[in-house]
């Protein structure tokens, strides 16, 4: 599913206009964007939780040279499913 093909559901299923549903998904994705930016965890009851993870700075092989290397500290935004997200999903 793409962005239009949510944004059409959500039209659909919403009774609203696709303007308005686009406006809708699109504040939506960014309020969570800015939230992981700013650290903030976004859990909404039921879906899942997004937040940023750290991963340290560790020692890697290039895989082409065989050379030893450091690999640096980074932030990744991570998704963990809720129970119902769970359930619905395995049935």
């Amino acid at each position: 599913m793409t962005k239009t093909d949510l944004i059409s559901m959500v039209a659909q299923k919403a009774d609203l206009t696709k303007k308005d549903s686009e406006k809708a998904v699109t504040a939506v994705i960014d309020t969570i964007t800015e939230a992981l930016v700013n650290g903030d965890k976004v859990q909404l009851v039921g879906f899942g939780t997004f937040e940023v993870k750290v991963r340290g700075e560790r020692m890697g092989i290039n895989p082409r040279t065989k050379e030893k290397m450091k690999i640096s500290a980074s932030k990744l935004p991570s998704f963990k499913a809720g129970k119902a997200l769970k359930d619905s999903v395995a049935k």
